[in-house]
């Protein structure tokens, strides 16, 4: 009985791409379900220079690469202090390293959008870069830092006895251990500022929008029918990216 009540909750949530994915296969100028004729002409749409949907997937690219890594960057040596560090106030830190989760992305955004303009970066580039690294840490911190409770202490107390200093403990010791969590923490770091639309829109500029802003406008002024086209391959990406994070994760100990 469980299992039936997996299934179908399963299938409600993959409902929608289900309905998306026939769809942009579809020929015409309006969204159908089930398309009255079948081919590739969205897709032929998506790929043409002119309709500027291939400038913002790339524009989108770049900012979520460099924002994936300077989070890694980061993250990486906030999770370990937080792991190792005995200070006071350490529950205080920690909550405010991982505060952008709870805090609602509209108020981010209206708080980096006017902190920006006095900074003089508000609708460039790094200024993307800055506040999708602001929102994506915190998800790095939380996959390292999780990975880090397994880790045996006693392998780095070894290390320091033997005369290694902290810094050649993280970086020969802690940092290999940690492999598979940076790689998943950095491809769901990737993702989620690719994904990244309300930040995006009072940071970014509207003549060189990323992709889900784009998407964003276009629904607002006219339901195009492209949009069936990139949100499945959107679906495709996202699905490589978390098969690949689930090959990269090492077994549990539930898992021998």
């Amino acid at each position: 009985m469980t299992d039936i009540m997996a299934f179908f909750v399963y299938l409600f949530l993959i409902a929608p791409t289900i309905v998306v994915v026939p769809m942009s296969f579809g020929q015409g100028s309006e969204l159908v379900f089930p398309p009255r004729e079948w081919g590739l002409g969205l897709y032929r749409q998506m790929l043409d220079p002119a309709t500027g949907w291939l400038s913002a997937g790339w524009n989108s690219l770049q900012i979520a690469l460099a924002a994936a890594l300077l989070s890694i960057v980061l993250g990486v040596p906030a999770a370990y202090a937080l792991a190792r560090a005995r200070i006071p106030g350490m529950g205080a830190l920690r909550f405010s390293a991982i505060s952008p989760i709870f805090i609602p992305t509209i108020v981010l955004a209206l708080g980096l959008y006017f902190y920006f303009i006095a900074m003089g970066i508000n609708g460039s580039k790094l200024g993307l870069i800055l506040a999708h690294t602001l929102l994506i840490t915190p998800f790095v911190i939380l996959t390292v830092g999780a990975s880090l409770n397994q880790l045996d202490r006693n392998v780095e107390v070894a290390a320091s006895v033997c005369g290694a200093g902290p810094f050649r403990v993280f970086v020969q010791i802690v940092i290999p251990s940690l492999r598979p969590a940076i790689l998943i923490g950095g491809l769901f770091a990737f993702l989620l500022s690719f994904d990244e639309v309300v930040v995006a829109w009072f940071i970014g500029r509207s003549a060189d929008p990323t992709l889900p802003v784009k998407m964003y406008s276009s629904i607002q002024w006219e339901v195009s029918p492209v949009l069936a086209a990139i949100s499945t391959v959107l679906v495709i990406a996202a699905s490589i990216v978390c098969i690949i994070a689930a090959a990269i994760q090492p077994p549990t100990s539930n898992d021998h």
